[in-house]
């Protein structure tokens, strides 16, 4: 049987702590997080995928709050965190006009909903967040918390895939 690519082994390899902490940074759910690590190490990284899925299946109303209170609003990366940045990289050149739709919108959606828009902003533009975000506006609290669901596993998808790709540290 072959052996798992470096980032993998890695990760495999990682002390439970240093790794828990990077599974928080791919999402903050702790049982999320808890749950990917329990099934290490992993063979390949389609099963290392496979148990993000999964464990996103299992996570309860509350646990989706939390993976959520991890990202901030489309349109307003947190200061500082080049992984916001880039996955909202579709808004940063947006026209003002847009970002002020998109604010409003927001808004409007966080009334609703009683949390941010989350969608897996990976390679979108602005104009189609601010369109996805207008056809959910109007989803029922059951059916938004599954689109959150689904969102949230693209995005741990990507997430954990570029922590298997980042370099070992030094004097690894």
């Amino acid at each position: 049987m072959p052996s798992p690519p470096p980032g993998l082994a890695r990760f495999n390899t990682s002390p439970d702590g240093a790794a828990l902490a990077a599974l928080h940074e791919v999402c903050a759910s702790a049982a999320w997080g808890t749950k990917v690590l329990a099934h290490r190490p992993y063979a390949t990284v389609a099963a290392l995928l496979d148990a993000s899925d999964a464990a996103m299946a299992e996570l309860t109303t509350a646990d989706l709050a939390e993976a959520m209170a991890g990202h901030p609003p489309i349109g307003r990366p947190n200061p500082g965190d080049p992984a916001s940045s880039r996955e909202q990289r579709g808004m940063a050149g947006a026209a003002e006009e847009l970002k002020a739709e998109m604010l409003e919108l927001n808004l409007a959606y966080q009334e609703r909903f009683g949390h941010v828009f989350l969608i897996c902003a990976t390679g979108a533009t602005g104009e189609q967040m601010r369109d996805a975000l207008k056809a959910r506006i109007g989803n029922t609290p059951e059916q938004e918390r599954e689109n959150v669901r689904t969102e949230l596993g693209k995005i741990n998808r990507i997430r954990l895939s570029r922590l298997l790709d980042e370099p070992a540290e030094k004097g690894e």
